[in-house]
């Protein structure tokens, strides 16, 4: 029987989603998970007791303000407007979301057009290309490039940089927005001053928007630091900052993030919100409220979890370096995020009878779940079909794991050499 009625075609061509697929080839119970990225670490006791204590305060089981609960984005003003070193309205500057893909979704629907044109650097979270065309628009991609130091023999996601002037090419009248992510996820660059006033300039140069993905901002390493774009001179009237509690607080299940601008912005994701899911879960944003203020009385502490976090992960990123490095694969050591990427063809494994039309690294990594028990995430995967070829070698690892995953990763990875 044919139907007159079929799918919108704002939805045709992305219907292939990568964490269906391998979060369902990772399912097994003998199956050791490096591949998605969510912690199966304990987020701190004072967030999931607040949690248990709202669920009991009667008022806080129904809705609240729409655009987010008074005492999370009063204390996400104060928070932000200390990073930032500027005043942050909390009812016209913040918007809060269900995770930072409400956030994504709401900058796209509300702030892109059809026919617009939207840079997306590559590798990229693979929802940004997706929510670009569903809402009418022409992502442009461009990739970073590898160029190692010299005399490095480590990699460090460091050695990916934009060319500034492909990137400059990119813009045009039809360009509206550049989406930036740092630090990055999947490579783990945190990207320094110089690059990211490269990126300012090009945006007040053209007047087009800045739509920043930060949301592993707090989890950077020894040696390096993350700088909002938006508090580049200039930069804070075009920018649209995204960032999750999810990343923050290690509850990715929670799924509650924010966007943070100026009003003349931020109050078009707003639309967005009112007329799509109105309203965020109230007692998580209450608990998450709680945290975060007693954090921020806490920031010039080192007991604050912003800071205690990213120096547990890093004995941990530490740790999964080493054990790829003894195996002889090449990592690349992140300076931010949770995720490592690494260099697998040497180990020359025979493919030859998988699936012919699949970039290397996504049937290597079918391979590597169904003959190891070790999950990833095929890097080609963050890339669009013009660049696959340049990524393809690589995988992801997810390292925000307890010790006992990443033992069991190692004891996998150690008797793959001894064969």
């Amino acid at each position: 029987m044919t139907f007159r009625h079929k799918n919108a075609k704002r939805i045709e061509g992305i219907e292939r989603n990568i964490w269906t697929e391998f979060i369902n080839l990772a399912a097994d119970p003998s199956v050791v998970n490096l591949g998605q990225g969510f912690p199966d670490i304990s987020p701190p006791n004072y967030l999931k007791e607040a949690l248990a204590k709202a669920s009991f305060v009667n008022r806080l089981n129904q809705y609240t303000r729409g655009f987010g609960h008074p005492s999370l984005v009063k204390a996400l003003s104060q928070v932000y407007g200390k990073v930032c070193d500027r005043k942050i309205d909390p009812f016209t500057d913040i918007l809060v979301t269900i995770g930072a893909y409400g956030s994504l979704f709401s900058a796209m629907k509300g702030l892109i057009e059809v026919e617009d044109e939207v840079i997306i650097i590559e590798p990229y979270y693979d929802c940004c290309v997706n929510m670009v065309k569903m809402a009418g628009a022409k992502p442009v991609c461009i990739p970073l490039k590898y160029k190692p130091a010299v005399g490095g023999d480590i990699a460090s996601s460091a050695d990916w940089v934009l060319d500034p002037d492909e990137l400059a090419s990119k813009f045009n009248s039809k360009t509206k927005a550049i989406l930036l992510n740092t630090p990055h996820n999947p490579i783990g660059k945190v990207y320094a001053k110089e690059e990211l006033q490269t990126i300012a300039d090009l945006c007040i140069k053209h007047d087009i928007l800045c739509i920043s993905d930060e949301v592993y901002e707090w989890l950077v390493y020894t040696g390096k630091k993350h700088i909002k774009i938006a508090t580049l001179p200039g930069m804070w009237e075009r920018t649209v900052t995204i960032g999750s509690v999810g990343k923050t607080y290690t509850v990715t299940g929670w799924k509650l993030g924010w966007s943070i601008g100026p009003q003349h912005l931020i109050k078009h994701l707003q639309v967005v919100q009112q007329n799509s899911l109105y309203t965020c879960p109230t007692p998580l944003q209450e608990a998450v409220g709680q945290a975060f203020l007693l954090d921020f009385q806490r920031m010039d502490e080192s007991d604050c979890y912003f800071y205690s976090l990213p120096r547990e992960l890093e004995v941990k990123r530490n740790q999964l370096a080493q054990m790829l490095q003894e195996v002889g694969l090449k990592p690349v050591i992140p300076e931010g995020g949770y995720f490592m990427i690494v260099d697998v063809s040497v180990l020359n494994v025979d493919l030859s009878d998988m699936e012919e039309d699949k970039p290397y690294d996504y049937k290597f990594v079918k391979w590597m779940i169904k003959n190891k028990k070790l999950a990833a995430i095929p890097l080609s995967s963050f890339c669009g079909p013009e660049t696959q070829q340049k990524f393809e070698k690589y995988i992801r690892f997810c390292f925000i794991k307890e010790d006992s995953t990443l033992d069991a990763a190692e004891k996998i990875l150690k008797n793959w050499k001894q064969h």
